[in-house]
């Protein structure tokens, strides 16, 4: 799903309170990871998460590579920090705003 920079914007600002729910260690992004933040997408169509400091994967290959595992798109790389969205197919609870 390809989002406006607008679009973009209005999820960094709803991605802004929320604390990281998958955290990826030294192993980067295994599977384990990429399950988590997949079920996690499930439940919440936007989440935040945290590279540890020993993780040596590059930052935005590792969200390029989670993106692609979950289906979703990066909204944002800041730090250690990825916000990934996935809208949900049913009852989605955020309303993206139009062009």
């Amino acid at each position: 799903m390809d989002l406006t920079s607008k679009q973009k914007r209005y999820l960094r600002g709803l991605a802004h309170a929320l604390n990281p729910v998958v955290y990826a260690g030294k192993e980067g992004v295994s599977e384990a990871v990429e399950r988590k933040a997949t079920q996690e997408l499930e439940n919440h169509e936007l989440i935040k998460l945290k590279l540890g400091d020993g993780c040596l994967d590059d930052k935005h290959e590792a969200a390029a590579q989670l993106a692609a595992y979950c289906n979703a798109t990066v909204v944002q790389v800041i730090g250690r920090v990825i916000v990934l969205y996935r809208r949900k197919k049913s009852d989605p609870q955020i309303v993206l705003p139009r062009d």
